[in-house]
């Protein structure tokens, strides 16, 4: 978008348009654009960089920004713990692998265990 606020336009779905992709009707990837069966979601557990922390990290995620903001959501209150979903990659705090690893193969997806 660019650095100024439209303060008046005569197109009547103006106000209807997107706040993302700015279009009527909005052209953004819908949560059920995905079929969970067709893809493998890659799971792994971090600490480096961290402080010593343990991060689970699902990651090599589908192009779907709305339905993994959702999925992070679910996998936040499933474990307990907090979480974020950028640059494609979920990340849930705490060694969490087997709870989101039966909740993801429930769900649908493939899940392959990276790492040691």
């Amino acid at each position: 978008m660019s650095d100024y606020e439209l303060v008046y336009s005569d197109d009547p779905n103006f106000k209807k348009r997107c706040p993302k992709c700015g279009k009527f009707p909005c052209a953004c990837a819908k949560s059920s654009d995905l079929v969970p069966g067709n893809h493998t979601l890659k799971l792994r557990l971090e600490k480096n960089g961290r402080g010593g922390k343990t991060v689970t990290v699902l990651f090599e995620l589908p192009a779907n920004d709305a339905y993994f903001k959702d999925l992070e959501k679910k996998l936040k209150g499933l474990c307990g713990t907090g979480g974020s979903f950028k640059n494609n990659v979920i990340e849930i705090q705490g060694d969490h692998r087997e709870k989101i690893k039966a909740y993801l193969e429930k769900t649908g997806f493939k899940v392959k265990l990276a790492g040691g």
